[in-house]
C-alpha cells in the first residue's frame, strides 16, 4: 500500500523552484489552474493573447497569493510563426509542465479562419498547442520529470473526428467544430504521450478534462470574473450534478503536481466525470484507438510545418506498432 497521504485539492504539496506554464491563465478554468499552483511556491507563468487581461489576473492572483511568482508572456496560439518567440521569451531553462488550457469556442456562424488559414477553434486549440509543445520539448526536456497536461473537454466524449474534413469545411456547425477540437487536443495529449515513452523520454503526457464547469458556480475574482446574486441562486440546482471553474481546475492542478499520476493517463471529476475532486478515469474507447491519433499527428504537422526533427526532444518518429497511412486514406 502507498504511503502516499490522500490527496487533498486544498492542501497542494510544495513547488518551490519549480517552473509551470499555463496557456490561457488569464480567465476560466485556466485562471484558476495559474491561482491554485501559484500557492505551491512554483513560478507560474500565463501565457495570455491581452495583455490588460493578463495584467488583470496577475494583479487578482498576487492579492490572494501573497509572496506568488508569477508573471505572464503574450501567446497567441492562433499565430503559429509566432509561437518559436513566445518560447524564447519565457526566459527559462527548463520547464517543468505547461498546462494546454487556452481556447477559443464560437457560437454562432460563420466558420472563421486564423491567418495561418486554419479553422480558428482548431487552428487554436488544438494545432497551436500542437506547435507550442514543439518549440517547448526541448525546456521540458531539461527539467528531471516534466508533463504536458492537455485540457480537453467532457464535451469530446460524444464527438469522433472526420480525417478528412479536419477543418470542418464542408459541413462547418460551430458546436460540434469546437468539441471535434477539443477531441483533437485530447488525441494529441494521448498519442504524444505513446511516442513519449517510445523514444525513452522524461517527459510525460496526461490528459485532463474539467466536467461539467460553469461560470454561475464560478466564485467571483472582481477583477477576472463577477458572479452576480442572481446568478448564484439560478444555479443552485445545477450544482447539483456541475461545479465551477475553480473545481474545473483540479484534475489540471493534480496531473501537474501529484507524483502517482502517470503518463497515458485520463482524468477527471470523480462524480459522473461532471464534478467533484479529480481521479483517474478509464480512457474513452476512442482516446485508446492509435490509428486515428496517430494520422492525426501527420496531418497536423503538415498543417503546422513542423517535420519530425525540427527540434531536439521532439517524438517526431512514429509510434511503434502503428501501420503507415496517409490521412485521410
Amino acid at each position: 500500500m502507498s504511503s502516499a497521504p490522500p490527496w487533498d485539492v486544498r492542501r497542494l504539496p510544495g513547488a518551490d523552484g519549480r517552473v509551470f506554464l499555463v496557456t490561457g491563465g488569464n480567465a476560466g478554468i485556466g485562471y484558476f489552474v495559474a491561482e491554485q499552483l501559484s500557492a505551491t511556491g512554483a513560478t507560474v507563468v500565463l501565457g495570455c493573447r491581452d495583455p490588460g487581461r493578463a495584467e488583470a489576473a496577475l494583479a487578482s492572483i498576487r492579492g490572494r497569493v501573497p509572496g506568488s511568482r508569477v508573471r505572464a508572456v503574450r501567446m497567441d496560439l492562433a499565430d503559429l510563426s509566432s509561437l518559436g518567440a513566445v518560447v524564447e521569451s519565457l526566459g527559462v531553462e527548463r520547464l517543468d509542465a505547461v498546462v494546454h488550457n487556452a481556447g477559443v469556442a464560437l457560437d454562432d456562424p460563420p466558420r472563421v479562419e486564423t491567418g495561418d488559414g486554419n479553422e480558428l477553434m482548431f487552428g487554436t486549440n488544438h494545432l497551436g498547442h500542437f506547435a507550442l509543445t514543439r518549440w517547448l520539448m526541448p525546456l521540458l526536456s531539461a527539467a528531471p520529470a516534466a508533463r504536458v497536461v492537455t485540457m480537453g473537454s467532457f464535451a469530446a466524449k460524444s464527438e469522433r473526428l472526420d480525417l478528412d474534413d479536419l477543418q470542418s469545411r464542408k459541413d462547418y456547425r460551430p458546436k460540434r467544430a469546437y468539441g471535434r477540437s477539443k477531441l483533437a487536443q485530447m488525441y494529441f495529449g494521448v498519442e504524444l504521450d505513446r511516442r513519449l515513452r517510445a523514444v525513452g523520454s522524461t517527459v510525460a503526457s496526461v490528459v485532463v478534462h474539467p466536467g461539467g464547469a460553469l461560470d454561475s458556480l464560478t466564485p467571483s475574482r472582481p477583477l477576472v470574473h463577477v458572479r452576480t446574486a442572481g446568478a448564484r441562486l439560478s444555479a443552485a440546482p445545477a450544482s447539483l450534478l456541475l461545479q465551477g471553474k475553480h473545481a474545473g481546475a483540479w484534475s489540471a492542478v493534480r496531473a501537474v503536481l501529484d507524483p502517482a499520476v502517470r503518463g497515458g493517463q485520463l482524468w477527471g471529476p470523480r462524480v459522473f466525470g461532471l464534478r467533484g475532486e479529480p481521479r483517474r478515469e478509464p480512457v474513452w474507447s476512442h482516446l485508446a484507438d492509435p490509428l486515428v491519433p496517430a494520422r492525426l499527428w501527420d496531418a497536423s504537422c503538415d498543417l503546422t510545418g513542423i517535420g519530425s526533427s525540427a527540434v531536439p526532444g521532439w517524438p517526431g518518429l512514429r509510434a511503434a506498432g502503428v501501420a503507415e497511412r496517409a490521412p485521410g486514406k
